[in-house]
């Protein structure tokens, strides 16, 4: 069968892109529910989606080096539905301690002639215990390994985050295989603030003191933590953060989330929405702060590539830098499940 998603692209495109957004999780989780979502991405239904390679990263192991970046199943839904699209791991969420709406529509846009998007969804999300009863229903069959993004509710003031952190770690600690810190999202009103060297250290200190006494009530259950972080620090704020990573032994970082920086669409009709950026105008700056994190950083801490993955070349680049796995969304939008097969199917 041959890839539909060119096809089915130019359908999608014609939506609204938020519309579009959950047309196509509700498609995914029906043909996965009937098994024929191989078939419609050219894979062979029952089949391994991909020939790929396992690797050891944070004491998992995950089947491949390509996972889904947290944004895309916010609610925990369709994880083995992209588990059989080929991703290794998937990460779901952000999720917030409570449910919350998030920002006002319009507040997802596609820039189809950069490969980009802009959001300010603003942690739209079904709380935790919404979203622990949607992965119990969509991780059956799921074979890849579950990251859980955590986040603060909007209405949560600054000096009291790491409560909405903790009481996040707590509500998914069970279900997830490892947990991601989301620091650097820009559609929540200050919550990049907390990337300063002080609150970070504070944040990972109180988490591990968190997973230890999780840990002591689930059976010795060690779940990795992860800290995603902003493209848009200065070099100097990256080199104070990795070594706030090197000295509390944080478990892995993700490089990065969205930017805010424009410079790459100028002139495009919404190249001033609020939000984050996101895809190929990403690429380049998104790889250049992983690299000069894995120079500053231990080098037992792992790096999860982030942003702008759009090509195999693009995910080869942050190989190269010093990743040991790479996520994708944007890339998926555009590109369809033939660019995570790619991926996963390198050496």
């Amino acid at each position: 069968m041959p890839d539909l998603y060119p096809l089915a692209r130019k359908i999608l495109f014609s939506l609204d892109a938020e519309a579009a957004h959950h047309a196509t999780l509700a498609m995914m989780k029906t043909a996965d529910a009937f098994g024929v979502l191989g078939q419609i991405t050219g894979l062979d239904a029952g089949s391994d989606p991909v020939e790929s390679r396992e690797i050891e990263v944070m004491g998992l192991t995950f089947p491949n080096r390509v996972g889904l970046a947290a944004g895309m199943d916010k609610k925990g839904e369709a994880i083995s539905a992209f588990g059989h699209l080929g991703f290794g791991h998937v990460e779901v969420g952000t999720v917030t301690p409570l449910w919350q709406a998030g920002n006002e529509k319009p507040r997802l846009f596609r820039l189809k002639e950069h490969e980009a998007i802009i959001n300010r969804m603003g942690f739209n999300n079904p709380g935790v215990p919404a979203m622990m009863q949607n992965i119990a229903q969509s991780k059956k069959g799921f074979s890849g390994v579950l990251g859980i993004n955590i986040g603060k509710n909007k209405d949560t003031p600054n000096e009291d985050f790491i409560d909405d952190y903790l009481k996040c770690l707590e509500g998914v600690y069970e279900a997830a295989d490892y947990v991601t810190a989301n620091l650097s999202s820009p559609n929540t009103k200050g919550l990049r603030d907390l990337q300063s060297e002080s609150t970070c250290r504070e944040l990972i200190l109180r988490l591990q003191e968190k997973r230890e006494e999780l840990k002591s009530a689930l059976d010795g259950k060690h779940v990795p933590l992860v800290i995603k972080i902003a493209p848009d620090l200065a070099d100097d704020a990256v080199k104070s953060l990795a070594a706030v990573f090197s000295e509390t032994g944080i478990d892995g970082v993700i490089t990065t989330n969205t930017t805010i920086e424009r410079g790459a669409v100028q002139g495009h009709e919404h190249a001033e929405e609020a939000g984050g950026l996101s895809g190929a105008p990403l690429t380049e700056k998104a790889t250049g702060i992983l690299a000069l994190l894995r120079s500053e950083m231990d080098d037992t801490i792992a790096i999860i590539g982030s942003g702008g993955v759009m090509t195999a070349a693009d995910a080869r680049a942050k190989f190269d830098a010093g990743a040991s796995l790479v996520q994708v969304y944007t890339g998926l939008v555009y590109h369809g499940a033939a660019l995570v097969r790619e991926i996963a199917a390198m050496k």
